[in-house]
């Protein structure tokens, strides 16, 4: 059996990509959508690498909302050294969001699923509400 503890940050955010994208493609397909275009189309914002650094930025900000293992984990992620560069994103956003891959990563191979998703949930949560509050152009 792995230890989920011992994976690098690039391991656990691999692992996080793949189990947030089927929550979010679960999410979307719940809101009763079937056509493949508007699916892709509305699971982008859940997906890219701004929406889940803004989660990121909105649970650390929040006092006591990530535990200090929770914390070190997104560390893991953001601070490991990717040999890529993002496509649509800022460095930044794009290295907080390898840090929030890395954390349901962690989150999903050590079996937390209650927490898992708890915060997939909310992740979802917080980035409806800031499409919301965005100006239409």
């Amino acid at each position: 059996m792995m230890n989920p503890e011992l994976l690098n940050g690039a391991a656990l955010a691999y692992m996080g990509d793949a189990v947030y994208e089927q929550f979010v493609r679960t999410y979307v397909l719940k809101s009763g959508k079937t056509h493949p275009n508007r699916l892709h189309r509305s699971a982008i914002k859940y997906v890219e690498a701004a929406g889940q650094a803004y989660a990121m930025q909105a649970w650390i900000a929040e006092d006591d909302f990530l535990s200090a293992e929770e914390i070190d984990m997104y560390r893991r992620g953001r601070n490991h050294k990717a040999n890529t560069k993002a496509k649509n994103a800022s460095i930044q956003d794009y290295r907080q969001a390898t840090g929030f891959e890395a954390l349901i990563g962690w989150l999903y191979l050590s079996q937390q699923e209650e927490r898992l998703t708890v915060l997939m949930q909310d992740a979802i949560d917080r980035i409806e509400r800031r499409g919301q509050n965005e100006p239409k152009a």
